[in-house]
């Protein structure tokens, strides 16, 4: 049987090459040359790696100097990393309902919540660009403004997205962070990435991203290499030598990885148009296609059976994490609290999209959707 996975990584002679540089001794510092390449290609100001995007998103954190009691806003629809790092601090995720149409953050309830907010502690807002079309961030960023709060942006699937002609990362946005790739449980490799314009949120994270580690080094005075102190409690985020190769590799190709995803969504836009049952995603603005995410109007979970029988392989973004258990009981909430996020999430399926896949293979999984839809009442 031919058998279409999720999500397969495309890697060529150039990761092998970059790599080999790390393996062979040559070429060193490609964490230095990635973080460079990074601010080139976003626009940003300044750009830390990290092992992976949950380590930059809980870097983030401790950049912001998050504590206990602290309250952070961000969307029920979002991978659980989000609300797992403000968690880290004892402080508090205040959930908010998805727009309908693009899945992000419903931003009329995100200002209610801000205007009925009484607590004192409420830091900011964690706004996450779901399956790589960016949320409405000019009435985000004013928001922001007007109620005084930081806005970390979650880009972990938005990498080359761009709002408003300007890519992601360089808004204004207090940190944004990202990852390497958009299925991080299908990688080869792992590594993230935070960005911020402000110098001081920048010298907090690179110090804390290796234990708060600082040392005297050799100098024209010899001092002793080994010789270091600790100045805060950090962590061991920082990324190694072979990651970041791998991931330099990836970043030269990230427009031409988002120009094919664009064109396998207009393939299934197209084919999918009319099929029964199944709704094609809705753009609102400019979208990379990280996901391709339908939704099957009735009995999502069989007619994703379905196509795993006949060797297609499916994904879900996102469970709503007040389905959770721990968010669940941590916070005492209801399964009907978020209406809108749960009638999404129990249609949803995200299709295969990635640069390998041929218009063959797209064009079969049409094929087989059209053919289980078909069939339904």
């Amino acid at each position: 049987m031919r058998e279409i996975p999720f999500y397969k990584p495309f890697i060529d002679q150039r990761e092998k090459s970059l790599i080999n540089e790390v393996l062979d001794l040559e070429k060193a510092n490609k964490v230095e040359t990635l973080e460079k390449e990074f601010i080139k290609y976003t626009g940003c100001g300044d750009a830390i790696s990290t092992v992976n995007g949950t380590a930059a998103m809980h870097l983030a954190m401790c950049a912001l100097d998050l504590k206990r009691g602290d309250k952070i806003i961000c969307s029920v629809n979002a991978f659980p990393s989000v609300a797992e790092v403000v968690r880290h601090f004892d402080a508090e995720p205040i959930f908010v309902d998805i727009d309908k149409d693009d899945f992000n953050i419903d931003i009329d309830q995100l200002e209610s919540v801000l205007k009925n907010n009484k607590a004192k502690k409420l830091k900011g807002a964690f706004i996450s660009h779901i399956a790589g079309q960016p949320a409405d961030m000019a009435r985000i960023y004013e928001l922001a403004k007007i109620y005084d709060i930081k806005i970390i942006e979650d880009a972990t699937a938005a990498l080359g997205a761009t709002y408003n002609g300007k890519k992601i990362g360089s808004l204004d946005a207090d940190i944004t962070v990202f990852r390497f790739n958009p299925q991080s449980n299908n990688s080869v490799s792992s590594a993230g990435m935070m960005t911020t314009k402000d110098p001081e949120l920048s010298e907090r994270a690179r110090l804390l991203r290796n234990h708060a580690l600082v040392g005297e080094g050799w100098d024209k005075f010899g001092n002793l290499g080994y010789v270091y102190d600790v100045v805060d409690i950090g962590l061991k985020y920082d990324l190694n030598e072979l990651n970041a190769a791998y991931a330099i590799g990836q970043l030269e190709k990230n427009e031409s990885f988002i120009e094919r995803r664009m064109e396998i969504a207009d393939i299934y836009n197209r084919e999918l148009a009319s099929c029964p049952h199944v709704s094609t995603p809705i753009k609102k603005r400019d979208h990379v296609y990280a996901q391709y995410i339908i939704k099957i109007d009735k009995n999502r979970d069989n007619f994703a059976k379905e196509l795993k029988e006949r060797g297609i392989y499916t994904g879900l973004h996102y469970i709503p994490l007040h389905l959770l258990s721990y968010y669940k009981h941590k916070y005492t909430l209801r399964v009907n609290d978020f209406p809108k996020a749960l009638s999404n999430y129990q249609q949803i399926l995200s299709l295969p999209i990635y640069s390998s896949l041929s218009d063959k293979d797209v064009l079969h999984i049409c094929e087989q959707i059209k053919e289980i839809a078909k069939n339904r009442v």
